[in-house]
């Protein structure tokens, strides 16, 4: 067996429900329009989990198309990594369903709970695990059911959030992808800027806590704003740093796709043009965890990576959580 010096992602797969649901729609249910969500957000429709759907089901099937694009099989996968905070179930792990419906009965399977950075938190632990031995194959997903945590009565955040999904596998001595560093960080001081207050052990479900609404997501959204702007920045930056490049090097930005007015704002403040940033929150609004593995993998199958480009993913979410992975394609 080979020495491990270096990791990288062989292959991405995504999927989102069929269902869409539309600005139009929306106007029909809430008090907003297609120009106020358009302006301020720049989605124009989202996808719906169906009623037999599930978050497990969405990495399962982008999992699927990753592994034929790979040309592995189930059982060549030692880890899996689910990022997650709309799981199937509190417990066990939604990854535990995915490796159950796959038939990855080498794995062993854990979730990740960093809201929208869970992605880019799953890739740095995939890439650790196998730098160190622990794994040589992992697939990595970022999925979230993020409609099943939405207010419908709250336009603030109900226009924003979809369902969706996708993966990377991550492989020892891979030939392309290659992992060259990361960044991450937390400040738990500002938990409360985007919470889901009850349904956990400090709020346990009860009639009150749901008739409050208080499962369903609530979010800061000013204050997010201007934290995200300048976290973005800074952890593209010090990854960066850590590989020893800087913004001028990179090809593209993979960034979470949170609100097309984020990204603009961060790439001028890196004074980047903003065709830089993958931007697709048009299409599926904000998917939390699987926002980075829907825009990379349509990126790469519209040939906007191609081999030796180097290029930043990036994301901040919940906890607040933030970090970016950079990587020579």
């Amino acid at each position: 067996m080979s020495k491990i010096t270096h990791s990288g992602i062989i292959a991405t797969g995504m999927y989102v429900p069929e269902k869409r649901l539309t600005n139009a729609e929306l106007e029909k249910i809430v008090d907003t329009t297609d120009e106020w969500i358009t302006t301020r957000s720049g989605i124009k429709e989202r996808r719906i989990l169906g009623p037999e759907e599930s978050v497990s089901d969405i990495g399962v099937n982008s999992a699927r198309i990753a592994m034929k694009k790979a040309g592995i099989g189930p059982e060549d996968i030692d880890a899996i990594i689910c990022a997650t905070f709309t799981g199937d179930t509190p417990c066990p792990a939604t990854a535990c369903h995915i490796q159950h419906k796959l038939g990855a009965v080498n794995s062993f399977a854990f979730d990740i709970a960093a809201a929208c950075s869970g992605f880019v938190y799953g890739l740095t632990v995939a890439d650790s695990f196998i730098k160190n031995g622990v794994c040589r194959t992992a697939l990595v997903v970022g999925s979230d059911g993020m409609t099943r945590f939405t207010d419908y009565q709250d336009r603030t955040t109900c226009v924003l959030f979809g369902d969706g999904g996708g993966c990377a596998i991550v492989q020892a001595n891979a030939p392309q992808g290659r992992i060259l560093s990361h960044y991450m960080g937390t400040d738990g001081s500002m938990a409360e800027m985007i919470v889901i207050p009850a349904g956990g052990s400090r709020l346990p479900t009860t009639h009150e806590t749901i008739d409050k609404g208080l499962h369903y997501i609530k979010m800061a959204g000013n204050e997010v704003y201007k934290f995200a702007v300048r976290i973005l920045v800074q952890s593209v930056e010090k990854a960066l740093e850590r590989s020893g490049h800087t913004v001028k090097d990179l090809k593209l930005i993979v960034p979470h796709q949170a609100n097309y007015r984020i990204l603009d704002a961060a790439a001028r403040k890196m004074e980047l043009p903003p065709e830089i940033m993958i931007n697709d929150i048009a299409n599926y609004g904000n998917t939390s965890a699987g926002s980075i593995p829907i825009a990379l993998t349509e990126a790469l199958e519209e040939g906007k990576i191609q081999k030796g480009d180097l290029i930043a993913l990036v994301a901040f979410g919940g906890g607040l959580t933030w970090g970016s992975v950079v990587i020579e394609w």
